[in-house]
């Protein structure tokens, strides 16, 4: 059985609910259910989020293929929505914004029309207030995300956690540069995850790769403005912590912080190895390479989050700031690190780039700036 939803939408966030304006594409299967056959009014005054989960759970335990239908031309207004499985359904397509878990053979597929607005403007100037994501996925495995516009989202865009093969493809995330804390993506405790073919403009971490994720592939992206691709940080608090498997491929950086970053905190544990960064392009980026063990604190404690296996091949373009390499170990040192083939200068008429080393050891060849550690 095959559970599909067809939706092409324009949804946005208004605290504390979330108000979207949906557009159909019609469909005539006979198992179909129609949210407002369960009682939506789609009016933009009432609440009609019981209306969706209760047509939603129909959709979820039917029998045979089933299709959600949302008419078009209607704005429904609705708190917060979980979809929750497992379903019977084999597989389920969904074009639509929703807190997903627990469903496996997941596609969300905006057609290229699709338009997540999560209006952060409304949240950003509150630094206390707690900031939904405008998509948040949770252990769900074998998903596919594709073609469409996340904008704008309160906090992060699109968090990524406990899920297992996942791909996301031709997808345009993006908020001002100025906007706090609006990561593109967000993995955590997740494995095989692809990221390509999208472009990523925010006010922090393009991707962030967080503790308990392995074999994460980003390629064909453009990341900018932002804080570039991260691992990490790791290790807050003394947290033990690890990632490994990070492939960063044939990705450009265009007026970003950071362009590829390693990022620990002292006093954790764990490790970060067997990373990646090849054929990146560098446009005007304040720190193209960057691995920063002492990140959110200056603690010389000789514990600290193993940095390893970590290889920057193929770099090439410009940096705004003096130090172009910039590569910060803790006290137990950076291990089996290569630099080769990168060239970087200064983004400046007349400036000269430099770089930073220290506590890391390596193989260093065809690099400038020149590296001495």
């Amino acid at each position: 059985m095959q559970v599909l939803i067809t939706l092409i939408l324009v949804l946005g966030f208004v605290s504390p609910c979330l108000c979207a304006r949906w557009n159909l594409e019609e469909t005539h299967d006979n198992n179909t259910f129609n949210v407002v056959q369960y009682g939506a009014r789609g009016d933009g005054k009432s609440d009609d989020t019981q209306a969706f989960l209760t047509a939603w759970n129909n959709v979820c335990g039917a029998q045979g293929d089933a299709t959600l239908v949302i008419p078009p031309n209607l704005l429904f207004l609705v708190n917060n929505l979980i979809f929750q499985g497992p379903c019977k359904a084999s597989r389920i397509t969904i074009q639509v914004y929703i807190w997903i878990q627990y469903i496996n053979n997941l596609t969300l597929d905006g057609r290229n029309i699709g338009k997540i607005d999560g209006y952060g403007s409304t949240w950003w100037e509150c630094k206390s207030c707690p900031r939904p994501r405008a998509i948040a996925i949770h252990a769900c495995n074998d998903l596919f995300v594709t073609s469409m516009r996340v904008t704008d989202s309160a906090g992060g865009h699109i968090s990524i956690n406990g899920c297992k093969n996942a791909t996301f493809s031709h997808l345009f995330v993006d908020a001002p540069g100025t906007s706090p804390n609006t990561d593109g993506f967000d993995i955590s405790a997740s494995q095989n995850i692809l990221i390509k073919d999208s472009v990523i403009s925010t006010g922090d971490d393009c991707i962030a790769v967080n503790g308990g994720s392995s074999y994460i592939n980003a390629t064909r992206l453009y990341c900018g403005p932002g804080h570039g691709i991260s691992v990490g940080s790791l290790g807050r608090g003394r947290s033990y912590e690890t990632v490994e498997e990070v492939h960063v491929y044939n990705c450009t950086f265009t007026n970003t912080t950071n362009g590829a970053r390693i990022k620990t905190y002292p006093g954790g544990s764990g490790y970060a190895r067997k990373i990646t960064f090849e054929q990146i392009n560098l446009i005007n980026v304040t720190y193209p390479i960057i691995i920063d063990q002492h990140y959110g604190v200056k603690d010389e404690t000789e514990s600290a989050v193993r940095v390893s296996d970590v290889t920057y091949r193929g770099f090439n373009g410009t940096a705004f700031r003096d130090i172009a390499i910039k590569l910060l170990c803790s006290s137990l040192g950076c291990s089996n690190i290569v630099l080769d083939d990168i060239h970087i200068v200064s983004s400046r008429a007349g400036k000269r780039v430099g770089a930073f080393c220290q506590n890391l050891h390596g193989t260093i060849e065809s690099t400038t700036p020149k590296v001495h550690c």
